[in-house]
């Protein structure tokens, strides 16, 4: 059977939400939707969050998630990438003897995400000979008709791609910054999250929600009342 760790990077440091990781969202701590979207696809080994904070450790715990050691100062500043912080997370393990095949990076602001995603997500990626799966969402509209404001006038991006039809443009997609899946072996020979072979995952755009600002979050738990109410 593959070992898969599920690794929840979850810092005290929010700018723009305070307490973001773990503010009630519907009665909730945010974070525990993410420790429970892992429980419930049934898929890890181990679910552990990333912290430098506490508070966050203490709430990872009471929802179910391990906490084994605390995030160093290194990877607890504003610059430090995702990718360093989980090879930081795996390089422990490694040391205290444990090892995994499968990476799975969840962030912690994710409530509409579900296990049975995470699941069906891993077992795409287990059943290819991809190294890494992405969750993407497609573009309400084609991105080639975007458009620019230069001196207070609307001005087409490109106007020849104006005047192609949308059912003559291929799809694009864009980061659902939900999740990330990646087998170890490509994450350490590559150095990266996103290989040179990712899948995509398509994701339901009812799913996908950006929440940066009091104001998603204010629209997110509208959105799930509507949904999961």
């Amino acid at each position: 059977m593959q070992k898969t760790i599920a690794i929840i990077p979850a810092r005290g440091g929010s700018k723009r939400i305070p307490g973001k990781n773990i503010k009630s969202f519907l009665g909730k701590p945010m974070l525990s939707y993410a420790i429970g979207a892992c429980k419930n696809a049934g898929i890890f080994s181990e679910i552990m969050v990333s912290t430098d904070s506490d508070e966050i450790a203490e709430v990872a715990l009471n929802n179910g998630a391990n906490v084994p050691f605390m995030r160093s100062s290194q990877t607890a500043d504003d610059f430090a990438a995702t990718f360093d912080v989980l090879e930081e997370v795996v390089c422990n393990y490694k040391n205290a003897g444990r090892e995994f095949d499968y990476i799975c990076c969840v962030y912690p602001c994710v409530p509409f995400l579900s296990g049975q995603t995470l699941q069906d997500a891993y077992n795409q990626l287990i059943a290819s000979d991809n190294d890494a799966l992405q969750p993407v969402c497609k573009y309400p509209v084609p991105i080639e008709w975007a458009m620019k404001i230069e001196n207070g006038l609307l001005v087409p991006n490109d106007r020849n791609a104006q005047l192609i039809r949308s059912q003559d443009l291929a799809p694009k997609f864009f980061d659902a910054g939900m999740f990330y899946m990646i087998r170890s072996i490509a994450f350490f020979r590559e150095k990266t999250l996103i290989p040179a072979k990712t899948m995509a995952y398509i994701m339901d755009e009812r799913e996908v929600q950006d929440i940066d600002t009091i104001d998603d979050w204010k629209l997110a738990e509208l959105k799930y009342k509507l949904l999961k109410g």
